[in-house]
């Protein structure tokens, strides 16, 4: 299994103005608070404490910024879609990722994580809406594909891709079994490796 870079955690963010300087190229992580993003974030990076895991959905509420060097980032946003969150919370969380997809420049792709025995809610198609708007790189990580059958699972990522037409990527994905694990690290390293779209034009 190939080794990703070294990376540390940066800097926590409650707003746009708390963001790490727009430079360079960042990845995002997105998904729903009980989908495993931060077990898939971990699994990713070969870290098993880098995002804080949580068995109460919901408890990642900044935006949380790890550096891989001064130039390459990742971001983990606030698990969106848990209804025990008072809706002043919620109104936040949705006008934070809201800024920080639409104005961040350095921004070369995002990773929503969605659990794969309930793809595609609501609130990952408002995902997909914010990221195809700004004509962001999508990869889909469809989790906890150990809990389903093998044809099972296979059925389900083909009819998220069928879903999501052409422009996004998915793959099934698992941080227990280590399912997918190399794929997704291979994705995220090419984001990084892209020079971002809004990158050139914030600069013009």
């Amino acid at each position: 299994m190939p080794q990703f870079p070294p990376v540390e955690f940066l800097t926590s963010s409650w707003q746009p103005r708390q963001f790490p300087a727009d430079q360079g190229a960042e990845v995002a992580f997105a998904g729903r608070s009980n989908a495993g993003k931060s077990s898939a974030l971990n699994a990713i990076t070969g870290r098993k404490d880098l995002a804080r895991t949580s068995k109460t959905p919901g408890r990642t509420q900044l935006i949380n910024f790890f550096a891989l060097n001064e130039q390459q980032r990742l971001a983990d946003l606030p698990g969106y879609g848990y209804a025990k969150v008072p809706e002043k919370m919620r109104d936040h969380w949705r006008q934070l990722m809201g800024r920080y997809v639409e104005t961040r420049a350095s921004l070369a792709g995002v990773i929503i994580v969605m659990d794969s025995r309930h793809p595609l809610t609501d609130f990952d198609w408002q995902m997909l809406e914010w990221t195809g708007a700004q004509n962001l790189p999508v990869h889909l990580l469809l989790t906890k594909a150990d809990k389903l059958g093998r044809g099972e699972s296979m059925a389900t990522l083909k009819k998220v891709r069928a879903e999501v037409g052409d422009g996004v990527t998915a793959q099934l994905f698992s941080a227990v079994a280590k399912t997918g694990v190399d794929e997704a690290r291979k994705e995220v390293l090419t984001m990084l490796a892209a020079t971002p779209h809004r990158a050139s034009d914030t600069a013009e």
